[in-house]
């Protein structure tokens, strides 16, 4: 998943179809933003798209419990979401590390520019408490913490091609969320999703490129 410029179109299709995972269940279909990343250069990280995502146009609940309009509280600013669950063992808590890592080495000046948010897939157990406990250990107490209605967050995910499946309980009672596993970025000059990560994305591509994506910039 690295250098590459895509339509929002075609991104919407093949995401919607082809990216979702199970956090957790030993298996290895990794999320893939598109069809054929085999001829693809391994150079950068993201994936450029050249017609942006619009922000999803939802209110959700925030840690303390309190409405949260995603589009008009990150109007303006650069702004990276990714959908989650806290009860995930691998995917999830390891990129918000890797986000937190590379948040750290900006300065403080251009942290402040930064929102991170994390919208939970499994509201049925993650509430704004248990959000408010888990984000500060698995990232960083600034990150937004997002739970609300299911199908209001399944909407919002897949207006930006990121698939997202009700949680489903095993046999061994462990529950299983299925989700695309995609970090959008969103251009704080624009509020256009202009940049996509998957989860091989590490702490040092995130750190390479935030000091862009604080300007509204290709990395």
């Amino acid at each position: 998943m690295r250098k590459k410029t895509v339509s929002t179109a075609a991104a919407l299709a093949v995401l919607t179809a082809l990216t979702l995972t199970a956090c957790g269940d030993g298996g290895s279909d990794a999320a893939k933003p598109i069809a054929d990343i085999s001829m693809q250069p391994k150079n950068k990280a993201a994936t450029v798209l050249d017609q942006p995502f619009t922000k999803p146009d939802f209110v959700l609940t925030d840690t303390k419990g309190k409405p949260y309009d995603f589009r008009e509280r990150t109007k303006g600013k650069a702004t990276l979401i990714y959908f989650g669950y806290t009860n995930c063992p691998d995917v999830c808590p390891t990129t918000m590390s890797n986000i937190a890592i590379a948040k750290k080495s900006l300065s403080k000046a251009d942290q402040d520019k930064l929102q991170v948010v994390f919208v939970t897939t499994d509201p049925a157990r993650d509430t704004p408490a248990s959000l408010a406990k888990w984000l500060p250990a698995a990232g960083d107490p600034s990150f937004v913490g997002l739970t609300g209605n299911f199908k209001t967050i399944q909407a919002g995910a897949r207006s930006i091609g990121i698939g997202i499946d009700p949680a489903t309980t095993n046999k061994d009672g462990t529950v299983v969320s299925m989700h695309g596993a995609q970090v959008i970025a969103f251009s704080p000059k624009t509020d256009g999703g202009y940049l996509l990560y998957g989860d091989d994305a590490s702490s040092d591509d995130y750190a390479k490129d935030l000091p862009k994506i604080i300007k509204g910039e290709n990395p």
